[in-house]
C-alpha cells in the first residue's frame, strides 16, 4: 500500500512540474511576460523624437495583439513614415504598460501609423491590418491573451469607418464565415507607450519573444504581401 501511495504522489509531482513548466514558458514567450528591466536597449527616445510629420501626413490607429509585432509590420510598408506603440480604446487616463496588462483599463495595445496618403491609402493599411493577424480571435493574438490584446480597428471619420466595415463584410462572407471579432471604434485619445517599447523589435533582436513570435509574424506578412514592402524590407 505504501508503494502505491508513493507512486501516486510521484505522478502528481510530475503532473504539477509539467504544468508549471508549460505555464512559465507561455509567460516567458509572451508580450505580457516582459518587464522593463529586460529591455536590451533603452535609447529609443532618439528614434521617436526625430520624427516630424509633414503637413500631408495622416495617422491611422490599429490594435491586433502585442504592439511590438504590429509596429514592425506597419513600418515595413511603403508609404508608412513611422509607427508608434501606445494605448487606446479604454476608459482610464494615462495608462501604463503595467496598468494596461491588468485588463482593467479598457485599453488595447495600439499602434499609431503615420503615413503618406499619396503613397499608401487608408484602404491599403486596412488590408495590411487584416492580412497580418487573426481577426476571429476574441481578446487576444497567440500567445497573448486578454482584452489588452483584442482586435480593434479605429476610425477618425465616417469614410474610414465605411472602409473598415466594408472590409469586415467582405471577410465575413469570403473568408471567415461571419466570425470576424474586430471591434470598430472611433479614436478618442491615443496614449504613447513608454519609450522602451518604441521600435522594440529592431532594438532587441535577441529577446526571446521577438525571436519566437514577433519576427516570424513579420516574415509571414512579408511573404504574403511583397508588393507592399519598402525596398529595405525585402
Amino acid at each position: 500500500m505504501q508503494i502505491l501511495i508513493l507512486k501516486k504522489d510521484i505522478n502528481y509531482m510530475k503532473f504539477y512540474k509539467a504544468f508549471f513548466t508549460v505555464a512559465f514558458s507561455l509567460l516567458l514567450f509572451s508580450c505580457l511576460g516582459f518587464s522593463k528591466k529586460d529591455s536590451i536597449t533603452n535609447n529609443s527616445s532618439k528614434i521617436t523624437k526625430n520624427f516630424t510629420p509633414s503637413k500631408d501626413t495622416k495617422v491611422a490607429y490599429f490594435a491586433s495583439g502585442c504592439f511590438w509585432c504590429v509596429e514592425a509590420i506597419f513600418e515595413s510598408v511603403e508609404g508608412v513614415e513611422e509607427a508608434i506603440s501606445g494605448y487606446a480604446g479604454g476608459h482610464t487616463k494615462n495608462p501604463t504598460y503595467e496598468s494596461s496588462n491588468t485588463g482593467k483599463t479598457g485599453h488595447a495595445e495600439t499602434v499609431a501609423v503615420y503615413y503618406n496618403p499619396s503613397i499608401v491609402t487608408f484602404e491599403t493599411l486596412v488590408k495590411v491590418y487584416y492580412g497580418s493577424h487573426n481577426p476571429t480571435t476574441i481578446n487576444g493574438q497567440h500567445p497573448d491573451y486578454g482584452s489588452q490584446y483584442r482586435s480593434i480597428a479605429f476610425y477618425s471619420n465616417p469614410q474610414e469607418k465605411k472602409i473598415i466595415e466594408q472590409m469586415i463584410t467582405k471577410l465575413n462572407k469570403e473568408v471567415y464565415n461571419g466570425k470576424v471579432a474586430t471591434e470598430v471604434a472611433k479614436i478618442k485619445t491615443f496614449y504613447k507607450a513608454e519609450e522602451y517599447h518604441q521600435n522594440f523589435e529592431k532594438r532587441n533582436p535577441n529577446q526571446p519573444y521577438v525571436k519566437s513570435v514577433s519576427v516570424p509574424r513579420l516574415n509571414k506578412f512579408k511573404k504574403k504581401f511583397p508588393e507592399l514592402l519598402k525596398k529595405e524590407s525585402h
